[in-house]
């Protein structure tokens, strides 16, 4: 089945990281349950964010309801931070987590203005653990090859929630894990040069 989907989405990590319809996760089977979600989450992407009558702003609150409602967003975070969550400050993990969300919107959300017809062809579902791994191509137009995307889904709530994207086998989520640690390393000032740095992100993109 293929739905209409903008290439943006497998870039949020929020990563893995932002509704969809929701799914319960008791069905009988996870995997088809968590396919479905994703399809629905597809459909439900292009609607309310790649509609042409919608500023910025309105968009922008859309695209942080589809994320929040959809990702696993406060596990997503804390991974990516990696052990520097475990060594973080309450207070720290409090504003971590508001301009990580923050940063995501800001960046992600106004690519949707950009849509031009990229699709999503939903494949096979299968368990892994916990988790429910749900395998797309992005068809791109113009005969591109298509973009292998893979859909880490928790199935442990009451809905569906995804927990990371993998796209061409690259994990998202690793891959931001990867960014920030640099950037604390880089800045020697722990979690606070982080914050720093994301407080310039969001700012550069207001």
């Amino acid at each position: 089945m293929v739905r209409h989907f903008p290439k943006v989405i497998v870039l949020v990590v929020a990563l893995a990281f932002g509704g969809g319809a929701a799914v319960p996760a008791a069905a009988a089977d996870p995997a088809v349950g968590a396919k479905k979600f994703i399809e629905s989450l597809a459909d439900k992407a292009v609607k309310s964010l790649a509609a042409p009558d919608i500023d910025t702003a309105e968009r922008r609150k859309r695209f942080r309801v589809l994320m929040l409602e959809n990702f696993d967003f406060k596990r997503i975070a804390a991974w990516v931070l990696g052990r520097y969550w475990r060594g973080a400050s309450e207070a720290e993990k409090t504003e971590y987590l508001k301009l990580f969300e923050d940063m995501l919107v800001l960046v992600y959300a106004d690519r949707f203005a950009k849509y031009s017809g990229e699709s999503l062809s939903v494949g096979i579902s299968e368990q892994r653990g916990d988790d429910v791994l749900v395998h797309s191509e992005i068809i791109r137009p113009g005969g591109l090859k298509p973009v292998e995307v893979a859909w880490r889904v928790s199935a442990t709530d009451s809905n569906f929630k995804i927990i990371d994207v993998m796209v061409e086998g690259l994990s998202m989520g690793i891959t931001q894990q990867k960014e920030f640690a640099s950037v604390i390393r880089q800045n020697g000032n722990g979690v606070q040069g982080l914050l720093d740095e994301l407080k310039k992100r969001i700012a550069a993109n207001s």
